[in-house]
């Protein structure tokens, strides 16, 4: 059995993550205050907490020529559900910081992944394996 994280992150606007992380990716919503709102993050535990401001310092790394933000968080899943849920997010017009793309197509580890920010600014990607046991391969 894979054990569940737990993450916790600042947004500024909680009915807007609510809108973006319940209804748009599709989490399950848990206990909440007027201060967070737990989320059923595809059987993690992910927390929204109020801010009244972001933390600064977000950097950039360059992967297969496109500026990847750090830090970043998501979850990888099976093909059918990344692929319902860009569509999804597209249907909603989020736009992506990169959209859906084959990394490595034709080769081991070949993945598709997809990056967007949440409505605070929190960096999220998302991707598949096309073979999940090449997840930690080396």
């Amino acid at each position: 059995m894979i054990s569940p994280f737990h993450l916790a992150i600042p947004v500024t606007d909680l009915k807007a993550s609510a809108l973006f992380y319940g209804e748009h990716v599709g989490c399950g919503q848990g206990r909440s205050s007027k201060q967070w709102i737990d989320w059923d993050f595809y059987g993690h535990q992910l927390v929204t907490h109020l801010v009244d401001r972001m933390p600064q310092g977000e950097a950039a790394n360059q992967v297969d020529n496109k500026s990847v933000p750090v830090p970043h968080f998501g979850l990888v899943l099976p093909k059918a559900d990344w692929e319902a849920l860009a569509l999804r997010l597209e249907q909603a017009g989020y736009n992506f910081h990169i959209a859906p793309y084959i990394r490595f197509q034709g080769e081991v580890g070949e993945q598709g992944t997809f990056f967007l920010f949440d409505p605070s600014g929190n960096a999220l990607e998302f991707k598949y394996f096309e073979d999940m046991t090449q997840l930690f391969a080396s």
